[in-house]
């Protein structure tokens, strides 16, 4: 099921992880604005660019995408239907016009979607293997694939399962810390859970 976009309204980039709806159960579900930062550089995004954002839940990443890839679109992908209104209204409060929802479960629903030239994995419903194995044999040449992960050993499994599928691959961990104000005006570092950003090209000559 495709639902298209809101009306456009002005926006800017760098978004603060409040400046999306999130679902007060589920709060740190977000990809974190450093982290999401480093994603989206990852995934050598174009004005022009088609993109997947796989296991959608609030759309920061996808919104944020939509943005850079302003002429392209953006596919937000995402199975639970209990968030969907979720990421309705934070395309709607950002006013993304290429950002589309499909309300599905990945990778049957991929079959719709045009190429990507760029694919960030955030989620996958225990499908993780079908949905590398689409990926790869979907990407563009050229392409870019994303994946973050919060385990050490499932980050070193992806890293060496991509190399092994042909892929150009690299893997950082993005540990931050953010300032915050005490009582008596001193500023103490608060960290955020470390993050490991696998990416991956597909080179030019992939599968030929």
């Amino acid at each position: 099921m495709v639902k298209e976009p809101p009306v456009a309204v002005n926006r800017g980039l760098g978004l603060p992880d409040d400046a999306f709806e999130q679902r007060k159960p589920l709060r740190g579900q977000i990809t974190k604005r450093e982290v999401r930062a480093v994603s989206l550089y990852s995934l050598g995004l174009r004005s022009d660019s088609v993109v997947w954002d796989i296991g959608a839940c609030t759309g920061s990443v996808a919104i944020e995408a939509g943005l850079i890839a302003a002429q392209g679109r953006v596919y937000a992908i995402e199975r639970d239907e209990n968030s969907v209104d979720l990421l309705e209204r934070n395309i709607e409060r950002h006013g993304c016009q290429n950002v589309i929802i499909i309300v599905g479960e990945a990778p049957a629903v991929l079959s719709e979607l045009p190429d990507p030239d760029s694919v960030f994995i955030g989620g996958s419903g225990g499908h993780l293997s079908d949905i590398l194995h689409c990926v790869v044999g979907r990407l563009k040449p050229g392409g870019h694939l994303v994946v973050n992960l919060a385990a050490l050993e499932r980050t070193q499994e992806m890293y060496h399962r991509l190399k092994e599928m042909g892929m150009a691959t690299e893997m950082v961990m993005v540990n931050a810390a953010r300032g915050k104000e005490m009582n008596d005006g001193t500023v103490r570092l608060e960290s955020l859970n470390p993050v490991f950003v696998v990416s991956a090209c597909r080179e030019e000559n992939l599968g030929d």
